[in-house]
């Protein structure tokens, strides 16, 4: 029985990881990064919050496609094409980026701390 709970204790911690960790083959950057990439017409720029908190506040060439709309309108994005993604934290993009490498996309940036730590 106490096997059981070590086997247990281990799922649960590599859930948590694998749910915050960065996905693999995803690049990183940070909020300063991201203002030397905006402008360059050869990135597609998405940001996954909620419409209500993409009209509180957005980044210009940023498009709005909410994380629970990703899967059904990921195909009218390109997936040869760099897509960078932002959201209120970090999280959910981090999510979206994660789900933007399974369905085939080859090139995702993922913007630390989101649009919290964008000033």
């Amino acid at each position: 029985m106490e096997y059981l709970k070590y086997i247990i204790f281990v799922l649960v911690i590599l859930l948590i990881l694998s749910r915050i960790l960065p996905p693999k083959g995803v690049r990183q950057i940070s909020t300063e990064e991201l203002k030397k990439e905006l402008g360059n017409k050869n990135k597609q720029f998405i940001d996954v919050r909620t419409p209500g908190e993409f009209q509180s506040g957005k980044i210009r060439g940023f498009r709005n496609i909410p994380l629970n709309q990703l899967v059904q309108k990921a195909k009218e994005l390109s997936k040869d094409t760099e897509v960078i993604v932002i959201c209120q934290s970090g999280m959910r993009s981090n999510k979206a980026s994660k789900l933007l490498k399974q369905l085939g996309f080859k090139n995702v940036t993922n913007v630390k701390g989101g649009m919290s730590a964008w000033s």
